[in-house]
């Protein structure tokens, strides 16, 4: 019987452990869904936190719930470790390691390099290698392929390789990682069948295509999709407000045509490890191919102004009261990159915080999932979101929208409301509130001016 025989059947029966590399947003979800399907399932992750607070029962990630990590080590389904030694014993090892920017804004692989060379010091005959992270077309082939050869093993022979993209929406409670479409492209036509074999037996649907190659790029046209037309969006919010039109009403009225039309919002900017980072790495591929990706470099550059865009709405709002924002006290709600959610990475109200510390604010924040965060040395804790706390800030900014938090209880308590998320609507109240694009819509507390530290 022939490797690739040998391993489809067990995968079939569901007896062939599948080794998850890396144990964060991406790879805990994947780790739970093979220990769920009846796979037994080793995590690795170099973090000791991580692997003991698994191993406890409990889960470090608000989309898995602990009592599914719970079950999973309970019945030996799942077992979590630090010791990367163990990864021969695993049929499948998929790899779910973060891909960012470098300091350059070039594609950082180092991650994607330092698992796949603990893959090769342990790869064995037999072996299915599948990348999942996020990464520029040809990584698969690149690069993976020939560190992992270096074992002396030949890929599409004696060890088998593909590539199929993340699909995770942290926080959507309709799609997760079983009902959500999973692209998978292998290096070899036994490459190929024996990947997409492992995710049949989990997933409800499985798109192939070609190559690595073009998994890769389908992944990267997803996302770069989504960061033109949000950029395509935060530019009509800027000529909106130019024009003294509400982008809300713009928006709420183009939706209705049944069709040529989607829904993009503005904002105050892109967050998270998808939407403002896996475009970069195609328009990085291009540069060596000598090939300039117009749309996602102005897309980019429009995306990343907004959160000065924002603190400019907030000088704005301030000095209609005749206040500066040096000295105000101003409160941020939210400091995640989307809505429930904990998860900061490349989170716009970071960037909105920092610059107003530069501008000599006194701030402070309040968020239900993120009970701190450290900026440039400095460590915030998130405040209670007590009526005092409303009435004593200068100005309140909706940096997240947050189903959690009392919008009707911000606009009844702040003097004035920045709102680049639209999350306070049409509600009535004391305060001013000012949309991302527009006319502020003014409060019981117009014309009376504001309390808090320097205020008149």
């Amino acid at each position: 019987m022939s490797a690739r025989t040998d391993l489809l059947a067990r995968i079939r029966r569901h007896e062939s452990p599948v080794g998850v590399v890396g144990l964060g947003y991406v790879g805990l979800p994947v780790a739970i869904g093979f220990a769920e399907a009846g796979f037994p399932v080793l995590g690795f992750d170099i973090s000791e936190r991580v692997v003991d607070t698994l191993r406890a029962g409990d889960s470090h990630i608000l989309d898995i719930d602990a009592d599914r990590v719970a079950g999973a080590v309970g019945e030996g389904r799942f077992e979590p470790t630090t010791d990367f030694g163990r990864m021969g014993e695993a049929d499948a090892l998929i790899i779910c390691v973060p891909t960012p920017l470098s300091k350059t804004g070039d594609p950082d692989v180092s991650f994607i390099i330092d698992s796949t060379r603990k893959v090769r010091e342990h790869l064995r005959a037999g072996q299915l290698v599948i990348l999942e992270s996020t990464t520029y077309p040809g990584t698969t082939r690149e690069l993976v392929q020939p560190t992992l050869e270096e074992s002396g093993l030949e890929a599409g022979e004696d060890f088998f390789l593909a590539f199929s993209p993340e699909r995770v929406d942290p926080g959507n409670p309709t799609w997760h990682l079983e009902n959500t479409p999973k692209i998978v492209g292998g290096l070899t036509p036994d490459c190929h069948e024996l990947a997409v074999a492992l995710y049949a037996e989990v997933l409800d649907d499985v798109v192939e295509v070609s190559s690595p190659e073009a998994a890769e790029l389908a992944k990267i046209l997803e996302n770069t999709f989504r960061a033109v037309n949000i950029g395509l969006a935060n530019e009509m919010a800027i000529i909106a407000d130019r024009l003294g039109i509400d982008i809300w009403e713009v928006i709420d009225a183009a939706s209705t045509k049944p069709y040529g039309f989607m829904r993009f919002h503005p904002g105050p900017g892109l967050g998270g490890h998808c939407i403002p980072i896996d475009p970069h790495y195609l328009a990085w591929k291009m540069k060596t191919l000598q090939y300039r990706t117009r749309f996602i470099e102005l897309a980019a550059e429009v995306n990343a102004e907004m959160p000065r865009y924002v603190v400019a709405r907030v000088t704005e709002a301030l000095n209609a009261v005749e206040k500066s924002v040096k000295g105000s006290r101003l409160l941020l709600l939210g400091m995640a990159y989307k809505p429930n959610v904990d998860d900061t990475r490349e989170s716009p109200a970071l960037d909105i915080l920092q610059l107003l510390l530069q501008k000599g604010a006194e701030v402070r924040y309040h968020d239900p999932y993120v009970d701190s965060i450290a900026l440039d040395g400095k460590r915030f804790e998130s405040v209670d979101l007590t009526d005092e706390e409303l009435e004593r800030a200068n100005l309140v900014i909706v940096t997240t929208d947050h189903a959690a938090i009392d919008y009707d209880r911000v606009v009844r308590h702040a003097a004035i409301v920045v709102d680049p998320r639209n999350a306070v609507g049409e509600r009535e109240g004391r305060a001013t509130v000012y949309p991302l694009a527009g006319p502020p819509t003014p409060g019981r507390a117009a014309g009376v001016g504001v309390s808090g530290p320097g205020g008149p």
